[in-house]
């Protein structure tokens, strides 16, 4: 991203890039819950870790793409983003990720309705959170508690906000490392979005089966609030156990910090190598746009 972009054009990638993240995300939570389409969790790790991949290859060199208020806000504090374009930002994820629950819910509302009738799910009620998962997320997640005979007491608010914290500070870590031209152990540009989406990948494999693994508040609230309005109510918003401020956006925001924070005091500033070539400038991330740039260029 040049400095001479316009913002309101970042910020339009920034609605395709969330958009292209939830769409692909989600609709894979979608078949696997509702039609069984999935074989296992890993599958759906992969398609997530897949989309998140694919966006930063199509909207980076506009937007950096961010597409998660925790990398955003990550980015403010120690990479030198705009604190003036964060709300934009935040806002343009919100937005992609809602157009995105729409979308598929327009794709799915038969299947849906089809789910909750088998199911004898009544939307709104209590036990449907079952067929809400396909947009917001719950702890325990609640397609696993189903099949475990867990109880509510398998996971608890202090809990769930650990895992929600733990994953997205080692999501912010790995992609701190990645994005670090002065990494010379680093992937290189040009494979830094596969790295970034298998660790998306391999967060959910550990995360999702405690809290739906969001590590992203857009991706949760956007379509938990699509949700709302589609007819789940309170069991989207707050949800039946409520916690889905501290654990889907507060816990997401401080884990990003804290991983952020542990690679740039701890690993960047003792370990990695600070000789600085023309081509290697740590990426500010919002500069992915070097990823095609020529690098003898300054």
């Amino acid at each position: 991203m040049r400095d001479s972009t316009p913002l309101p054009r970042r910020c339009t990638a920034e609605i395709v890039g969330t958009f292209i993240l939830v769409f692909f995300g989600i609709g894979t939570v979608h078949a696997a819950v509702l039609t069984g389409a999935q074989q296992g969790l890993w599958q759906v790790a992969v398609v997530w870790g897949s989309a998140i991949s694919l966006a930063i290859y199509a909207i980076g060199a506009i937007s950096g793409a961010h597409m998660n208020p925790a990398m955003t806000l990550s980015f403010a504090v120690f990479r030198g983003f705009s604190w003036r374009q964060v709300p934009w930002y935040v806002l343009s994820q919100f937005l992609g990720a809602f157009l995105a629950a729409a979308v598929l819910y327009a794709m799915f509302r038969g299947v849906l309705s089809q789910f909750e009738a088998a199911h004898r799910i009544v939307r709104g009620m209590a036990g449907s959170e079952l067929s809400a998962m396909v947009y917001g997320e719950y702890f325990p997640n609640p397609s696993v508690a189903a099949s475990r005979a867990w109880m509510n007491v398998a996971v608890s608010l202090p809990q769930a906000m650990l895992a929600e914290g733990v994953g997205t500070a080692f999501l912010a870590f790995f992609v701190f490392a990645v994005t670090d031209a002065r990494n010379q152990s680093g992937p290189g540009r040009r494979l830094t979005p596969v790295f970034i989406g298998l660790t998306v990948s391999i967060i959910i494999s550990v995360v999702a089966p405690l809290t739906q693994a969001g590590l992203n508040p857009a991706r949760d609230f956007g379509p938990r609030l699509f949700a709302y309005w589609a007819g789940w109510g309170p069991i989207a918003i707050p949800g039946p156990r409520g916690g889905f401020l501290t654990v889907y956006i507060l816990s997401p925001l401080a884990g990003a910090i804290l991983g952020s924070a542990l690679y740039q005091f701890a690993i960047a500033a003792g370990a990695v190598s600070l000789t600085k070539q023309p081509e290697e400038r740590v990426l500010q991330g919002a500069e992915w746009e070097e990823l095609n740039d020529d690098p003898t260029e300054e």
